[in-house]
């Protein structure tokens, strides 16, 4: 049967109802990262004489400056404008609310020219490591008070560069300079500022995210995905969702089906909910491409999980079932359809489906007995019996289809894989979760992520999840 409707929603369409769609934001570092660098711990500075003049009066300026009421105002100005634009709807709205930070912060730069001239000279007078140091500092304390990451990046860069700061900070200002390159959307020089900190042992602030992301945003999708399933891999049953469901998105729309089997089925392992499974099992049919006996596998893992969201999974279901070949299945699946809502009564192709199943289904189970005796038969084929077992399977006759599915496997010319994986939903459905997963692990050809998922389903069964 061939549904006439053409259905426009895919993966992508799910992965955008979901909230996760690549290209979003990855966790950013913590707030006020120029703060952390300022605090660092450092040694005792000893500036030299010549810049100390410079240097407090670039000081006494942004201490003041903070207090003076005209700054205040503006800083203030500031947040509402960028509350304005985290409330906004719609890209109309996101605009004008950007509008008003873009003025807002002008406003305040335009109030702090003096400052930044005085600590512009304290730059210049700078002539060792130490008077860097604090120069680096001045910036910092510049950059938060007007509220500009090129100057607090600055900052940051300038106090690495002094080679002041410890051997057990650097980690964390090359994490800080990376997150502001972020913010900057100057990628390479994140890459590299925050490969440096994670080499040297550093792990907070989702620094491995944000590694994985600066490849990502600047279109190397596969090498920032392999940075996120090595960070992930290491993460092991504590990794968090929001990382795996970001992997299976950005490899959605590279169209990396190996990348997004691994997150899907990762994300299904350790975060099984419906709306995992959903994504899951929606991106790794769209990518793989599966079709008629192949996408029924996976849409009885869909089935099972209770996963189906729309319209599209019901009628891809029926249509790879066909009434007039799996009647039982197919109008298990019409009559769950109905009863979620997402299948009208009305609809000509539910209605034409329910009356060819309906009808089907006696003689179809009447079959059944002779079909089980030519299976077991000496001169059976790997054909009639992993026919026999697809039956007694349609009818939620688990064991029956499993020694169906063991003969079939022990006749030449089987479709070993395809047994393989049917006779691994047969032991599942069982609750055989040790044996299902045995099955799965044979299936190494195409239907490989097929089995992968049903992997992650009898583990989870397994651990009572």
């Amino acid at each position: 049967m061939i549904r006439a409707r053409f259905f426009t929603r895919t993966a992508l369409g799910l992965v955008v109802a979901l909230g996760v769609a690549a290209g979003t934001a990855a966790p950013a570092m913590a707030k006020d990262k120029e703060k952390s660098a300022k605090e660092a711990k450092a040694p005792e500075l000893k500036p030299s004489k010549a810049y100390i003049p410079a240097y407090k009066a670039a000081k006494d300026g942004l201490d003041a400056a903070a207090k003076r009421a005209d700054v205040v105002a503006a800083r203030q100005k500031l947040v509402n404008a960028q509350n304005a634009y985290n409330a906004a709807t719609g890209k109309k709205g996101r605009a004008d609310a950007q509008v008003q930070i873009d003025a807002a912060t002008t406003e305040l730069s335009g109030l702090l020219t003096a400052e930044k001239g005085l600590v512009e000279a304290a730059i210049a007078a700078a002539t060792v490591p130490d008077d860097k140091d604090l120069s680096g500092g001045l910036l910092l304390t510049l950059g938060n008070l007007s509220a500009n990451k090129s100057i607090q990046r600055r900052g940051v860069q300038m106090r690495i560069d002094s080679g002041r700061i410890s051997a057990a900070d650097m980690p964390k200002f090359n994490a800080i300079l990376g997150s502001l390159s972020m913010d900057l959307k100057d990628y390479a020089t994140a890459r590299t500022a925050l490969k440096a900190a994670m080499d040297a042992g550093y792990t907070e602030n989702d620094v491995a995210i944000l590694l994985a992301d600066a490849h990502i945003k600047d279109g190397q999708q596969a090498a920032g995905l392999q940075v996120l399933k090595d960070a992930s891999a290491k993460a092991g049953a504590a990794v968090p969702a929001e990382w795996l469901r970001y992997g299976v998105a950005v490899a959605y729309k590279a169209k990396l089906a190996d990348d997004a089997s691994w997150f899907a089925n990762m994300l299904t392992t350790h975060h099984a909910t419906t709306e995992n499974w959903s994504l899951s099992l929606a991106v790794v049919r769209d990518l793989r491409g599966y079709a008629g006996q192949d996408q029924i596998d996976l849409l009885r893992l869909m089935e099972r999980t209770k996963s189906f969201l729309e319209e599209r999974d019901y009628v891809d279901y029926i249509q790879a079932a066909d009434p007039r070949r799996l009647p039982g299945e197919a109008l298990k699946i019409i009559n769950q359809g109905l009863a979620a809502g997402k299948l009208s009564p009305a609809d000509q192709f539910v209605t034409d489906a329910k009356a060819q199943a309906t009808g089907r289904i006696g003689p179809d189970k009447a079959s059944l007995a002779a079909l089980q005796k030519d299976a077991r038969a000496a001169g059976a084929t790997a054909a009639t019996a992993s026919a026999a077992g697809d039956a007694y399977l349609s009818y939620d006759d688990a064991a029956t289809a499993e020694a169906m599915y063991a003969i079939a496997l022990g006749k030449p010319g089987v479709d070993a894989t395809r047994v393989q994986l049917r006779m691994g939903i047969a032991q599942a459905d069982q609750g055989k979760w040790a044996d299902a997963e045995a099955s799965f692990a044979k299936v190494t050809d195409a239907r490989a992520p097929i089995a992968q998922l049903w992997t992650s389903y009898v583990r989870n069964k397994a651990a009572g999840k």
